[in-house]
């Protein structure tokens, strides 16, 4: 156990040296003023926060989140598979998949996913 205890004190000492001399070596003296200011996608963080946004980009984002949720969803079920029964865990997978198919068509339909109008 003391073994462990030092082993892990002189990993911690040993970080903190190697991010100290990282940070002594990697000083920039050359200031530059774009290179200061935060990018914020794209937008110049120097003007006005109330510049218009796309909504079509805001709408595809989110169209994309609820896929990507939509996986991290899925994923679990194939270990399921193994441990449960395979008829309740295939419903409850095709109803899911078919509540979100039927909410791409929606999205079809309403011309959320035409980019150029």
């Amino acid at each position: 156990m003391l073994i462990l205890s030092l082993s892990m004190m002189l990993i911690l000492i040993l970080t903190v040296v190697v991010m100290m001399v990282a940070q002594l070596v990697s000083k920039k003296t050359f200031m530059d003023r774009e290179k200061n200011s935060p990018f914020e996608c794209g937008f110049d963080p120097k003007n006005s926060g109330r510049m218009p946004f796309s909504l079509q980009f805001f709408l595809i984002a989110i169209i994309f989140l609820i896929f990507d949720i939509e996986l991290t969803l899925l994923m679990p079920l194939i270990l399921v598979y193994k441990m449960s029964n395979f008829m309740n865990t295939f419903m409850i997978a095709t109803v899911f998949i078919i509540i979100l198919t039927f909410g791409l068509f929606h999205e079809w339909k309403q011309g959320a996913l035409n980019w150029a109008k």
